[in-house]
């Protein structure tokens, strides 16, 4: 798999005119757009639904890709309800453990954050009631550089991959580097193997603008939550308090904002899809 490699003076002039060596002009900063602004898109309520008992055999394993532990529960907590219910078993792979996401911190240095975040990560599972339907698989890459490791990343596919798995992943172009590393390899990887494979929005809602044409929305599916799908997912992502309370040694904010969690705590999910067979 090739890597974007840029020199000093290339990193330059992407930084003066705001574009990121990686992800290019889907930067996540700010606030992002606002829940509101979707839940009153007429196109968001347009796209077709996706229901996990027709389009998915009981037989299946589904795997599912995580760029870093909280990521399989922000993006697919409703549809891991869901394919738990519909008696498929579920292979989690998270690609790092998430241990840089608190640079200089005395409470949660990468040593504390290669335990904690995994275990967040199973207590989530549970909340959700699905644990026993899950398999996790850890790659130990290094968080913040699955970029930089994408041809190993794709050769330890082939020892997890088999024929008939449906594979998610994070979208291509989520807007997080990792996120994107992670879709691009697994996406290729489907596509070369002949595997259904679907991309998951999680921070391109940050990011992206209703109707934003860096989206190909017409390969869109959208999963629907019930009252109770929901209320899981959000319980769920309360695990995560290494990523939702503010770290007091430093001073920084949660990793997750309110604005971020409430943003990703909507009745849906959607997924672009892609066959490839």
């Amino acid at each position: 798999m090739a890597t974007i490699m840029l020199n000093n003076d290339d990193a330059l002039e992407d930084s003066r005119n705001n574009i990121h060596p990686i992800v290019g002009d889907r930067i996540i900063t700010g606030d992002g757009t606002s829940q509101d602004a979707w839940q009153n898109w007429a196109g968001l309520h347009n796209i077709p639904r996706l229901d996990v008992a027709t389009n998915f055999s009981s037989q299946q394993r589904v795997c599912i890709f995580a760029p870093h532990p909280d990521d399989e529960i922000l993006g697919c907590g409703g549809l891991l309800q869901q394919l738990a219910a519909n008696g498929n078993h579920i292979i989690l792979v998270h690609v790092t453990n998430g241990t840089q996401s608190h640079p200089n911190s005395q409470i949660y240095s990468p040593a504390k954050l290669n335990t904690i975040r995994p275990q967040e990560s199973l207590e989530a599972l549970k909340v959700l009631g699905i644990d026993h339907q899950v398999t996790i698989i850890s790659l130990d890459l290094t968080d913040g550089e699955v970029f930089a490791q994408q041809a190993q990343f794709y050769k330890k596919l082939a020892a997890i991959i088999q024929p008939d798995d449906v594979l998610v992943t994070p979208f291509v172009h989520d807007g997080h580097p990792d996120h994107e590393a992670t879709g691009q390899v697994v996406a290729t990887f489907a596509k070369q193997q002949q595997l259904a494979c679907y991309q998951v929005f999680i921070w391109a809602w940050h990011w992206a603008e209703p109707a934003d044409n860096r989206i190909p929305w017409s390969r869109a599916v959208r999963v629907d939550l019930n009252a109770e799908q929901l209320q899981r997912k959000t319980e769920a992502i309360a695990c995560f308090k290494s990523q939702i309370e503010s770290d007091t040694s430093t001073g920084n904010p949660p990793i997750l904002s309110a604005q971020t969690i409430a943003r990703i705590s909507q009745p849906w999910e959607v997924y672009l899809y892609e066959p490839n067979v």
